[in-house]
C-alpha cells in the first residue's frame, strides 16, 4: 500500500489522506484494488505481482488512449513493486446500472441505451486499435489459438464437470473438443480479442462507458467478445434484447470492415458455447475447488443460457459427447440445488463486538447494514446476566421489556424489510446485516436472533446467522 501512496504523492504533489479497498470490481483476479484520494482528487491503485500481465495492461491502456478509446489514463507505475495508479471512473459498473434499471426481464430504456453504447464501441477495440497493437506483450498467449482454447475447455472439464460430479466419456469428449477447436479456428481471427468483455469490467460515468480489465487480450475472432457480453451470466439479458444488441453490434462492425453476416453467424454460437464453458470452469475453480461459494451463484445463469442454446441453436458441427455432458448438468441434483438457491435471497446476519474487527463480506457485494446497539440498555452490566448471552431466556425477556429496544428493532425491521423486498424484485442474491455491541454477547446476539426469526418466515429468503464473539468463546 505504501508504494501506491508514494505514486499518488509523486503524481498529484499532495499526499493521499484517504485510502479504501474496493471489493468486487475484479472479483476473481487476485488483484488488490484501492481508491486513494485527497480533497477532490482520486485515483485507483492496483497491486498485482504478475509483471507480464501488468505490462500488457499498461501498454494496452496507452495504445487504446492513442486511438481515442475510453480507457483509464495511467498516472504512475512501479513494475518492480507490482503497482500502478490509474484514472478513477467511479463505482457504477454496467452490471450495477442494469440491476438498478430493471424489473425482471423488463429493462429500462436507459440501460438498453448504455448497452448500445458499449456494443457500438467494441469494434473500435477489435478493428481500429487492433490493427497496430503490439501483440508481443500479450500474456499468457499472443492469440486465442489452439493452446488457449484447450486451456479453456480443460478448465471446464476438470474444474467444473469433474468437481460437480457430472459423468462423461473422456476420450469422446476430447474428440469433441478437437472438433470444436478446429471449427472455432476456422473463423477469421486477425482482430483484437478483449477476452473478458463483460458488464462488471465496464464503468459508467455521466452516462458514458469506460473500459477496464483487458490485460488478458490477444489476437482472436470477433465473435468471442460480443458473446462474452451478451451471455454474461448474472446479467441475465432476455433473448430478445441479446438479439437486438447483436444486430446493433453487427451494424457498427460493418462500418469498420466489409462484413459477411452469414459467415459471422456461422461461427458465432460456437463462440457463445466456448465462452460459457470457460466461465463455468472459472466458477468451478473458485467455487468447488477454492470453496468460495458465492462464485457458484453464477452457475444457474450459465445453465439457463445453455438450456436456451439447446432449444434454439443447432451448431454446424456434431458434438455428441459434449452435448451429453451438458444434458447431464441439467439432470444433476448438485447443480439443480444451486439453481434452487439462486432463486432465493440469502441474508447473512452477524453479531460482533466493537472491540474486534467488523464482520467481513464473503460474497463480494460490499456488505449491507451495520447497526450499533451500544445505545440500548446493556444486560452485561447486570450480574445475573453476565454469564448468559442474547440467546438465553432471561436476557431475551429483559430486552423485550425495554421500550427503547422495541423501538430500535422496529426501525431495523422497516429498513431490512424494504431492502429484502427491493433485493428480491431486482434479482439480488445476498444481503448482509451486522449488529455490534460492546461485548458482542448480549444485545447484538439478541437482535441478530430476532431478525433471523422474523426473516425465516419470509418467502424466498434463506438465513445464515453467525455470532462472531460467541464463536471465539466456544459458545
Amino acid at each position: 500500500m505504501e508504494v501506491l501512496k508514494q505514486l499518488f504523492e509523486q503524481h498529484f504533489r499532495v499526499p493521499a489522506d484517504q485510502v479504501s479497498r474496493l471489493q468486487g470490481q475484479l472479483g476473481g483476479s487476485g488483484r488488490a484494488i484501492l481508491r486513494l484520494a485527497s480533497g477532490g482528487i482520486s485515483a485507483i491503485g492496483i497491486l498485482y505481482p504478475v509483471k507480464e500481465e501488468n505490462i500488457a495492461f499498461l501498454e494496452f491502456s496507452r495504445h487504446f488512449r492513442r486511438h481515442g478509446l475510453p480507457v483509464p489514463e495511467i498516472y504512475a507505475e512501479s513494475l518492480k513493486q507490482g503497482a500502478y495508479l490509474e484514472e478513477d471512473f467511479g463505482d457504477m459498473t454496467l452490471f450495477d446500472f442494469l440491476n438498478k434499471n430493471r424489473d425482471g426481464e423488463n429493462i429500462s430504456a436507459s440501460a438498453v441505451d448504455a448497452y448500445r453504447k458499449v456494443v457500438g464501441t467494441l469494434p473500435r477495440f477489435q478493428v481500429d486499435a487492433g490493427r497496430d497493437l503490439n501483440y508481443k506483450v500479450c500474456y499468457p498467449r499472443s492469440s486465442f489459438d489452439r493452446q488457449s482454447i484447450a486451456w479453456d475447455l480443460n478448465y471446464f472439464k476438470y474444474y467444473f464437470l469433474r468437481l460437480a460430479g457430472i459423468p462423461f466419456n473422456e476420450q469422446a469428449l476430447e474428440q469433441d473438443f478437437s472438433r470444436l477447436t478446429r471449427f472455432l479456428l476456422g473463423a477469421d481471427h486477425d482482430y483484437f480479442l478483449y477476452r473478458d468483455f463483460q458488464s462488471r469490467n465496464i464503468m459508467l460515468r455521466d452516462g458514458q462507458p469506460f473500459f477496464l480489465d483487458y490485460q488478458g487480450g490477444r489476437k482472436g475472432a470477433l465473435q468471442y467478445d460480443i458473446a462474452s457480453l451478451l451471455y454474461d451470466g448474472k446479467a441475465d439479458l432476455p433473448p430478445q434484447l441479446r438479439q437486438q444488441l447483436l444486430d446493433d453490434y453487427l451494424d457498427c462492425l460493418a462500418e469498420h470492415i466489409p462484413l459477411d453476416r452469414a459467415a459471422f453467424m456461422e461461427h458465432y454460437y460456437a463462440y457463445v458455447y466456448v465462452r460459457i464453458l470457460q466461465a463455468l470452469g472459472a466458477y468451478g475453480f473458485r467455487g468447488f475447488y477454492e470453496r468460495k461459494a458465492h462464485f457458484l451463484q453464477s452457475v444457474p445463469y450459465a445453465l439457463k443460457n445453455l438450456a436456451w442454446l439447446a432449444d434454439n441453436v443447432k451448431l454446424p458441427i456434431a458434438l455428441p459427447a459434449l452435448m451429453e455432458a451438458l444434458c447431464g448438468m441439467s439432470r444433476s441434483d448438485t447443480l439443480q440445488g444451486l439453481a434452487s438457491s439462486a432463486n432465493s435471497l440469502t441474508v447473512r446476519i452477524f453479531s460482533f463486538s466493537f472491540h474486534r474487527t467488523l464482520p467481513s463480506d464473503e460474497t463480494g457485494n460490499g456488505g449491507g447494514f451495520t447497526f450499533d446497539a451500544r445505545s440500548l440498555p446493556n444486560p452485561g452490566r447486570e450480574e445475573q446476566f453476565m454469564q448468559l448471552t442474547g440467546k438465553d431466556g432471561p436476557v431475551i425477556d429483559y430486552l423485550n421489556q425495554q421500550e427503547s429496544v422495541r423501538q430500535y428493532f422496529a426501525n431495523v425491521l422497516t429498513l431490512i424489510d424494504a431492502s429484502v423486498f427491493a433485493y428480491q424484485r431486482r434479482g439480488f442474491k445476498n444481503l448482509m446485516v451486522s449488529f455490534g455491541c460492546t461485548g458482542g454477547q448480549h444485545r447484538s446476539v439478541f437482535l441478530a436472533e430476532q431478525l433471523a426469526t422474523h426473516l425465516r418466515g419470509a418467502n424466498g429468503v434463506s438465513v445464515i446467522v453467525r455470532h462472531m464473539e460467541m464463536e471465539k468463546m466456544g459458545k
